[in-house]
């Protein structure tokens, strides 16, 4: 018995074929065990040669050459009563059923290091493709509103959403970074999660965010170093989140340690969150994208602007789905919902491509 290694869409496994000698190839063993396989029940020929994906004169063939080979007929045919396994032929199928079954217990272990092997260049987007993406306001109205698409989102943290396609728990993760960032500084970020060799990255639009206040801005805040100064109580966004980095290295440009800040602690885990928070009075500012503010009515002072993409691997941004998920991304339906909103513009080239070019 022989064995190879096959490839399919679903996944590597490994595959034996039998070796019966020179006089049959293999793929004349192959359609030789399906034709036996097809007449385990008794029937007609031409039904089972249809099964195994052959002709009735190459079924009749292949068995008169094995009957010479052999000695021995492994297929009983008699006019009127179909055809049937010889003692040989059933033999022969029991021995091919125990083998394969002992053969992929012990070749299990080789399948999931083909598997992992391959995975890296063979991973395809499923029929949902699995997006986890940091929140934004603007990606939550397309999903709203239809999209024509079918997908499963998982509102992430920006850092989570990277982490989960690290560990290919999802096949996108939506994150943004300043604008300000040097290619470096983005290759050494997402170099954290994912690999050159592997994934690409597409930029989707920019943003604006900054400083939720309450309308006419009472406090006079202009930073988080007047957040701190005035003793204004603030609303955070959770650990993880893309929002939260940019909120920490502006504590830390400033000087600013976490507990000087009323209510650092006091976690929202979105934009509109946020928002609805200070509109509510249980807060004096939030950090968030200019149109969660508008939204709610409320002033914004802008401080950072932003990049928000994609990251995938290679092999999804070229499969159909990948593709078509970009498409109406970069589509002009989208792209006007994005001027729409306060603080938002659109990226007018989107294409996947290595790291550096996310901030081009």
């Amino acid at each position: 018995m022989s064995v190879s290694a096959t490839r399919s869409r679903a996944q590597p496994r490994l595959r034996w074929s039998w070796d019966l000698g020179s006089a049959l190839t293999e793929a004349d063993t192959t359609h030789l065990f399906a034709l036996l396989a097809a007449l385990a029940e008794p029937g007609s020929l031409g039904v089972a040669a249809k099964a195994a994906g052959m002709s009735y004169r190459s079924a009749w063939g292949l068995l008169r050459r094995c009957e010479d080979m052999m000695g021995a007929a492994l297929v009983i045919m008699e006019r009127g009563r179909g055809s049937r396994l010889s003692e040989l032929g059933e033999s022969v199928m029991q021995l091919d059923g125990a083998a394969r079954l002992a053969l992929g217990e012990v070749h299990a272990p080789w399948e999931r290091r083909l598997r992992q092997l391959l995975a890296p260049v063979t991973r395809t987007a499923p029929e949902r493709l699995r997006v986890a993406a940091s929140h934004d306001l603007a990606l939550a109205d397309w999903i709203e509103h239809g999209r024509g698409i079918s997908f499963d989102l998982f509102w992430r943290g920006s850092e989570e959403a990277l982490s989960a396609l690290e560990r290919d728990e999802c096949d996108m993760a939506g994150f943004h970074v300043p604008e300000a960032w040097t290619p470096e500084q983005l290759t050494a970020w997402l170099g954290r999660w994912l690999k050159p060799r592997l994934h690409v990255c597409i930029p989707l639009m920019r943003r604006c965010q900054g400083l939720i206040v309450a309308h006419g801005n009472p406090l006079h805040l202009t930073s988080l170093a007047d957040v701190s100064t005035t003793g204004a109580r603030m609303v955070n966004r959770q650990r993880g989140s893309g929002t939260r980095t940019l909120i920490d290295q502006l504590l830390l440009a400033n000087g600013l340690r976490p507990d000087e800040i009323d209510g650092y602690a006091h976690e929202e885990f979105t934009h509109e969150a946020v928002a609805a928070t200070v509109a509510g009075g249980q807060a004096d500012v939030g950090f968030g994208i200019q149109a969660a503010a508008a939204r709610y009515d409320l002033d914004f002072v802008p401080l950072i602007k932003e990049r928000y993409g994609f990251a995938m691997r290679s092999a999804v941004a070229t499969s159909e789905e990948g593709r078509q998920f970009l498409a109406r991304l970069s589509g002009n339906t989208f792209h006007q919902r994005l001027l729409a909103l306060p603080g938002y513009a659109p990226v007018t080239s989107a294409q996947p491509g290595p790291w550096a070019t996310f901030l081009a």
